[in-house]
């Protein structure tokens, strides 16, 4: 059920650390890892295609494209059939494989009928270098209209889902249960906040992203805080951590196939691989969304 996200690849880590992560999350029953040609600048699939030497048949790759385009500003659109068939080339190189198992659209691109990304990438699976295609931060109606499409059927969208961002059950969780997508959450844990080392009224590590990427710092509000708190007493009361609440809240969910979880450290991926194991009961659901909706 969970997966591993590979973004800290070539960007936290290095070769070595990679590896040992890698290593830990096969140990631990961890089958799907989840990357992106953007990651590390194309380090990430890189030192993936390395450390997978020998054990690719033992592992779900999926990669993403148009991160790198979307990231430049969109100078070029990424759902064409020459951008994306030069970079599926690229990363079955940097894998070091002969396929893809999920490819994944990383942004819907506005400039490009969506048609013609699909055609594309059914054109590949066809050939074989791609065996499934997914979303990524699509809205709801985007889904919709892909799968109105012709051309090849996605099979997933990825999107943020967590207890602490729910924006997704607006309107791309209704999609994938009407449309049968398995939805593939990221940031699962706020960036740590649902992991319980951050603490109301103290200073973020300076090495932590809530401290050194502005992205990530609405994560750690004081709203966002209070919640981690009354979560994490919610989960003690039942005998569980808040991690196992965080990873355990999403398995539930009908429409999640995995929950993909970044990891710098062994540990952290064998704590994450053994905490989606609490089945929260209707009860337990709708206690949680009370605390949030209170806290």
């Amino acid at each position: 059920m969970v997966g591993l996200g590979c973004n800290n690849f070539g960007m936290k880590i290095d070769l070595d650390a990679t590896r040992a992560v890698l290593d830990a999350a096969i140990d631990a029953g961890i089958t799907l890892l989840d990357t992106a040609d953007m990651y590390g600048g194309g380090k990430s699939e890189e030192f993936m295609g390395e450390a997978l030497q020998g054990r690719r048949e033992r592992v779900i790759l999926a990669t993403k494209f148009g991160g790198m385009a979307y990231a430049a500003g969109a100078k070029e659109p990424w759902g064409t059939r020459d951008y994306i068939m030069r970079c599926v080339e690229d990363s079955l190189k940097r894998l070091r494989t002969d396929r893809i198992d999920l490819y994944q659209m990383h942004y819907p691109d506005p400039a490009t009928p969506i048609a013609e990304t699909l055609a594309t990438l059914d054109e590949l699976v066809r050939s074989g270098k791609v065996r499934f295609v997914g979303c990524s931060n699509f809205s709801g109606d985007q889904i919709r209209e892909a799968m109105g499409s012709d051309g090849a059927r996605l099979i997933s969208a990825q999107n943020e889902w967590s207890l602490l961002n729910r924006e997704a059950e607006k309107d791309v969780i209704p999609a994938c249960d009407e449309l049968g997508l398995g939805q593939l959450p990221y940031f699962p844990l706020a960036s740590g906040v649902l992991t319980g080392k951050y603490r109301r009224g103290e200073s973020f590590a300076a090495d932590s992203r809530l401290a050194t990427m502005s992205y990530f710092e609405h994560f750690g509000s004081d709203e966002n805080l209070a919640k981690a708190d009354a979560l994490a007493e919610f989960a003690r009361e039942r005998g569980h951590e808040l991690l196992e609440l965080a990873f355990g809240w999403l398995a539930t969910q009908p429409s999640v196939g995995s929950v993909i979880a970044g990891a710098t450290r062994p540990d952290q991926v064998r704590a994450n691989a053994a905490a989606a194991g609490w089945g929260l009961d209707a009860d337990e659901l709708a206690q949680v969304d009370r605390i949030l909706a209170s806290s």
